[in-house]
């Protein structure tokens, strides 16, 4: 349930807070007064659309949260989204800013506008004289009635959209080969061509850069020849300009040898250094070795050379290793066995398409039979809520026609046909055009539909317009019955709703500081007969009203 509502620098609202309670929450005051404002703070906080224009003049940003109190399945829905929610409770926040984008947050944490709507979805359906737009959109005709379904209607329906997905694919995959001789053909020459391609060059692992680093040696034997005898000419040369470094070496352990007969300490370093000597003439040898074993071979260059160019030129073409050219031979193999074997494969899939096209075409119409079962009830119950609510002449009736494709919901496009008046044909719901009737027929669908949903919260935003008297009251005991197992927030402007509220707020507005301000607040009892007395007689309160007024809080107890 929505617990509290905190609205800061939105519109002509300065800084209000409201607490609401369970069941029946009602919001009055005067024309202009700001009702309608807080319906638009609390949709804007649930996901709606925001302006900048609603930011209060003289203010930087607005700000808007809600606080719910939240059951173990909202809590589910939260966390499988990633976010957290400690001791049942649901922070939303909404801050406009002047220059800046929006932001939205849950628990402290930004979200995004859609997945927020998905949340709120579950939280609060706000349900208004001109928030009908669910009800007149025919595509929501079929989730009613499928609404009510038991398991094995739901069972049935999980059937129908699990054959169709699979239907679905065979359709496409008959697209993707319903192609011209001429275009197969093609294909087929050109899918050849490239797999004889890449078979013909007889790519291995080796291939991916080992060939690269052998060409690159054999190209340059050379080069490799002229450095390593410059090494063997550095360390062991003759050359009488310039001493090698083993003759430095030998020079340097003559020295030290001598040094020896005096300071027997240097004796380790002298054997370290004899070690070095040869060591380096087993290097000098090494390298000799090496180099006589190196030759220039024109013929290998050659060979390297042109399976470098295949190799690149595959992979320019194919992908930039050898494991995704084999991967492109790989998947174009199976588009070409596919064309090969066109006409089976066309059949094979056609096969498929026509076994689900059965199955979808008998389970289309068992599901059919259920939904003209539920949707007899529901014109039952329909037609017996619009009678209680004074439209005695009234006529409902779910229409049934036939799609002309599968779809995942069966074959059925229902729509709500509806005559208000003896003698009018039967037509579209859309074309109510009585505000008045439509309310009460929205309220009349919600009070069947409240008990079938899990939606902890509504919101009535003055959907009793149009309507006085005996039917004000009927309207008023549906929606305190709908309260019993909901919370619900209506703002209304009839005192016959007003005395059956649980917790009763009023919104007015003054002129503070030349600039208007809104506020609200809970009504103590004696509060209350005095705003049921405004509601009853208007401007002029005299001691009649205030009677009328506690005599029909005193009659709604008893409701």
């Amino acid at each position: 349930m929505l617990k509290e509502l905190s609205i800061k620098n939105f519109a002509i609202i300065d800084d209000v807070k409201v607490d609401f309670t369970k069941g029946l929450n009602l919001l009055t005051g005067e024309t202009g007064s700001g009702k309608s404002i807080i319906i638009e703070a609390l949709e804007i906080v649930l996901g709606g659309r925001s302006s900048k224009d609603l930011i209060r003049s003289g203010e930087d940003k607005a700000i808007i949260e809600a606080l719910f109190f939240i059951d173990e399945d909202i809590i589910e829905i939260i966390r499988e989204n990633g976010f957290d929610s400690e001791e049942n409770v649901l922070i939303l926040t909404k801050e406009i800013f002047k220059n800046y984008p929006s932001i939205s947050r849950i628990n402290g944490r930004p979200i995004t506008i859609n997945l927020l709507r998905n949340i709120t979805s579950k939280l609060i359906d706000i349900f208004g004289q001109h928030e009908h737009q669910s009800l007149l959109n025919i595509s929501n005709h079929q989730l009613l009635i499928d609404s009510f379904g038991d398991t094995e209607f739901n069972e049935l329906l999980g059937k129908i959209q699990q054959n169709y997905e699979l239907y679905s694919i065979e359709k496409k995959k008959l697209n993707e080969l319903n192609i011209s001789s001429h275009e197969r053909e093609r294909e087929i020459d050109l899918l050849k061509f490239q797999i004889d391609e890449i078979e013909e060059a007889n790519l291995t692992t080796e291939d991916d850069e080992k060939i690269e680093v052998e060409f690159n040696r054999v190209s340059n034997i050379v080069n490799i020849i002229t450095g390593l005898n410059q090494i063997i000419g550095l360390i062991s040369g003759t050359n009488y300009d310039n001493n090698s470094i083993l003759d430095l070496i030998d020079r340097t352990i003559s020295i030290l040898n001598n040094v020896c007969k005096y300071d027997k300490g240097l004796e380790s370093y002298l054997n370290r250094l004899q070690d070095i000597r040869y060591e380096m003439q087993d290097l000098s040898r090494g390298f000799d070795t090496y180099a006589e074993g190196l030759e220039v071979d024109e013929e290998k260059l050659l060979f390297l050379n042109a399976r470098l160019d295949i190799v690149n030129k595959l992979k320019k073409k194919y992908g930039l290793t050898v494991n995704k050219i084999l991967e492109y031979k790989n998947n174009i193999n199976e588009q070409y066995e596919k064309l090969i074997n066109y006409e089976n494969e066309i059949e094979k899939i056609k096969k498929n398409i026509s076994k689900y096209e059965v199955i979808l075409a008998k389970d289309s119409e068992l599901l059919s039979n259920k939904r003209k079962i539920i949707a007899e009830k529901f014109e039952s119950l329909i037609s017996k809520e619009l009678e209680e609510l004074n439209m005695n002449n009234v006529i409902f009736k779910v229409n049934f026609d036939k799609k002309p494709k599968f779809s995942a919901t069966g074959l059925d496009s229902i729509e709500f046909l509806i005559s208000t008046n003896p003698g009018e044909t039967l037509k579209p719901i859309s074309k109510i055009v009585s505000g008045g009737e439509m309310s009460r027929i929205m309220l009349g669908f919600k009070s069947i539909i409240a008990d079938n949903d899990r939606i902890p919260t509504l919101i009535f935003d003055e959907i009793d317009t149009g309507i006085s008297g005996r039917t004000a009251q009927v309207v008023g005991e549906k929606i305190k019955r709908i309260s019993h197992n909901h919370q619900v927030i209506s703002i209304s402007h009839l005192p016959q709703i007003a005395a059956l509220a649980d917790s009763h707020y009023v919104i007015d507005k003054n002129i503070i500081n030349g600039k208007a301000q809104t506020n609200i607040k809970k009504l103590s009892d004696n509060e209350r007969v005095k705003e049921m007395a405004r509601l009853l007689g208007g401007v002029n309160v005299t001691e009649t009203t205030l009677n009328h007024a506690k005599e029909m809080l005193e009659m709604s107890k008893k409701i």
